[in-house]
């Protein structure tokens, strides 16, 4: 996505939160004009469509994950792995305790091509992080299913899915560390 003026980047963090507490069927235009705070003249010359409404609130949403869980992490990829679970666990909590955004988006609209693509750029981009972050590129497969795993059940799991994904991720290290 391109870089956003001030009025984009505030109809896309208006987008985001409209549809976070919200979903996806539920907001109709005059309620998502509210959320953003700007003119309906305004909101459809930046979002021209539902679609791009949506796209919006969810690009804005992966930048603000992807800086979330990776800025200012520590060099040591064994504390870098275990900050990167607590954060995952704090945006759970202020962020998203119903789940991801970007599958609600999906399993809302699942024929949206658009959707999707976005939908696995966003995972392709979390778990090249994971890798990147940790050292453990050849493990960013495991390390994305230990993160979607600790998202999709945070809902019935809370904090224990932090624990878990943090002992998993360990183990996951050790492993590692023992095959070099």
């Amino acid at each position: 996505m391109s870089i956003m003026n001030e009025t984009h980047e505030k109809i896309a963090a208006g987008l985001e939160q409209a549809f976070a507490s919200a979903g996806f069927a539920e907001p109709g235009v005059d309620q998502l004009r509210d959320a953003t705070q700007v003119s309906l003249r305004t909101l459809y010359k930046y979002c021209p469509s539902r679609e791009d409404m949506v796209l919006t609130a969810l690009e804005h949403r992966h930048a603000r994950y992807l800086a979330h869980l990776f800025e200012g992490l520590p060099a040591d990829p064994q504390a870098a792995l275990m900050e990167i679970f607590e954060r995952v666990g704090e945006w759970m909590r202020s962020n998203a305790a119903q789940g991801c955004l970007f599958h609600s988006a999906v399993a809302a609209q699942p024929h949206n091509a658009a959707l999707r693509q976005l939908l696995e750029r966003h995972k392709a981009e979390v778990a090249g992080r994971l890798g990147q972050a940790t050292g453990l590129e050849d493990r960013k497969d495991e390390l994305m299913l230990l993160h979607e795993g600790l998202t999709q059940s945070w809902t019935f799991m809370g904090e224990g899915a932090v624990e878990r994904a943090k002992a998993l991720a360990t183990l996951l290290l050790k492993r590692q560390n023992e095959s070099a």
